[in-house]
């Protein structure tokens, strides 16, 4: 695998997937009892903002270097204070290190890397943590191999780099598929690219009819959706989101559409599956 997220940190994508995941964590603890948690894409979890990687594309800047040093909306305030509490302005944290801060004491979570360099930086960031498992493993293999887990309560984030383009969504289909099958209230957040919409048609069907009870897509365009050459916006498909989730997805969009889109671009907030209680 060729793709290096150090290029890309802070932008526009991780913005909109961590301040959702963020959101998704907090609503999964408000109830007592343990979660689990899983990264099944992890990356080494920290990254520089200084280095030649993000230097050289500067996409963070358009990212999240458009929400630090100055007045943060409110439901924007917790992901941007959390990431400067880990990784300060020089740095940004990824999923799993994000992740890990969120865990109570009766919380657990594992994080998968399978590039060697990638889960060398990451074991060294995390190995210590005591609720934290950091495996050399396939996402793909893993999430359906711990399902369901004894808390039966939890969270599996899927954030894969897409090198495989549309033949992404089949490994992902399968992967969901056999987890709803074993951990039926699992909570899934796929993140996805947003370049071509109409490539997303097909899988989005296929992932509407899996055994979830509801599906909502969330997404963030930052330009007009026009061409396939560039990144044009990313969304997250949730299945299975907590009580109130939504409400609180709409208010992170609604800030951070100012902010972040540029003509042409907006957000969306759409159900394609939404099953009674």
């Amino acid at each position: 695998m060729n793709y290096r997220h150090g290029f890309h940190a802070g932008n526009h994508a991780d913005v909109l997937k961590h301040s959702l995941l963020l959101a998704l964590i907090e609503r999964l603890q408000e109830k007592p009892g343990g979660v689990f948690l899983l990264d099944t894409h992890a990356g080494r979890g920290h990254y520089s903002l200084k280095g030649d990687e993000a230097q050289r594309t500067g996409e963070w800047r358009t990212g999240i270097g458009r929400l630090v040093g100055g007045s943060v909306p409110a439901p924007l305030q917790g992901y941007v204070e959390r990431c400067t509490e880990l990784a300060g302005e020089a740095g940004y944290p990824g999923s799993p290190l994000l992740m890990a801060s969120c865990l109570r004491e009766q919380d657990r979570m594992a994080v998968c890397e399978l590039q060697e360099g990638e889960f060398a930086a990451l074991r060294a960031l995390l190995g210590a943590h005591a609720r934290v498992a950091v495996h050399h493993r396939d996402g793909y293999e893993a999430a359906p191999a711990l399902s369901p887990p004894a808390e039966r309560r939890g969270l599996i984030l899927i954030d894969p780099p897409y090198e495989l383009q549309r033949d992404e969504f089949a490994l992902i289909e399968r992967c969901i598929a056999t987890v709803l099958a074993r951990w039926t209230q699992a909570v899934i957040a796929l993140w996805y690219p947003i370049k071509q919409r109409v490539a997303l048609r097909a899988p989005f069907r296929r992932l509407s009819r899996l055994n979830a009870r509801q599906l909502l897509a969330l997404e963030l365009l930052v330009q007009a959706d026009d061409t396939p050459l560039r990144l044009n916006g990313s969304g997250m498909l949730v299945f299975n989101p907590p009580w109130r989730f939504a409400e609180r997805a709409a208010e992170i969009l609604d800030a951070l559409a100012p902010r972040l889109c540029e003509a042409g671009g907006g957000t969306d907030s759409t159900w394609l599956k939404q099953e009674a209680p």
